[in-house]
């Protein structure tokens, strides 16, 4: 049995500077003005632009975090954004059929996305599950990028799609936006989805959240 060393008194395991202090954030800042006033979808949009710009490898992967109930067991992996649609549903395809996370969601509907794009010091939290996306909407549209490739690459066998591959859109009821800054004080804002009344559309409030 191997043991592990204890770490020298005072040094933090993110310091990796000869002083132990972590790394400090000054790419950018984030104030209300940088912000759409009505909807989180255009902010999203231009950070993902803006990632895909920098050269950011794989700047669609994220975090999907499920938990299941009664336990309450919170479980994370890597998938990758496929579509951010018209209506503000943040799509994602994955096994939901015989997955951890398919367990989860049939017990806790609730979820959430978090994109950290490290070159830029940002992050985008999504929070809430609109539902999942399968049967015949998630295959019609898994059969529509197999049929462009298909068209590339034409003569191959065909391959069908699994029974247990599906989708979940995320509709979000709450979306965070964090830049990282000096001394720790990032910028956090975060929009609130609000239901409409009497056929109106839902609304989104805007509130800073830190420093």
């Amino acid at each position: 049995m191997s043991h592990l060393q204890k770490p020298s008194d005072g040094v933090a395991p993110a310091g990796s500077s000869p002083h132990g202090q972590a790394e400090q954030f000054t790419k950018s800042t984030l104030s209300r003005r940088d912000l759409h006033p009505t909807t989180p979808t255009p902010q999203f949009n231009s950070w993902f632009s803006q990632a895909q710009a920098s050269s950011i490898p794989q700047p669609e992967a994220c975090t999907l975090s499920t938990a299941e109930l009664p336990s309450g067991r919170v479980s994370s992996r890597i998938v990758y954004l496929k579509e951010l649609d018209a209506a503000g549903g943040f799509v994602v395809y994955s096994n939901f059929g015989t997955s951890r996370k398919a367990a989860d969601l049939a017990t806790n509907p609730h979820a959430a996305l978090v994109f950290f794009w490290a070159p830029l010091q940002r992050q985008s939290q999504v929070l809430e599950p609109d539902g999942a996306v399968d049967g015949d909407d998630g295959r019609a549209q898994l059969e529509g990028w197999v049929a462009d490739a298909e068209k590339r690459f034409e003569g191959r066998e065909d391959i069908p799609v699994p029974d247990f591959w599906g989708g979940l859109r995320i509709v979000p009821t709450r979306v965070e936006f964090w830049q990282g800054r000096q001394c720790r004080l990032h910028d956090r804002f975060v929009y609130v989805r609000e239901e409409g009344r009497d056929g109106e559309d839902d609304k989104w409030t805007l509130e800073r959240l830190s420093p």
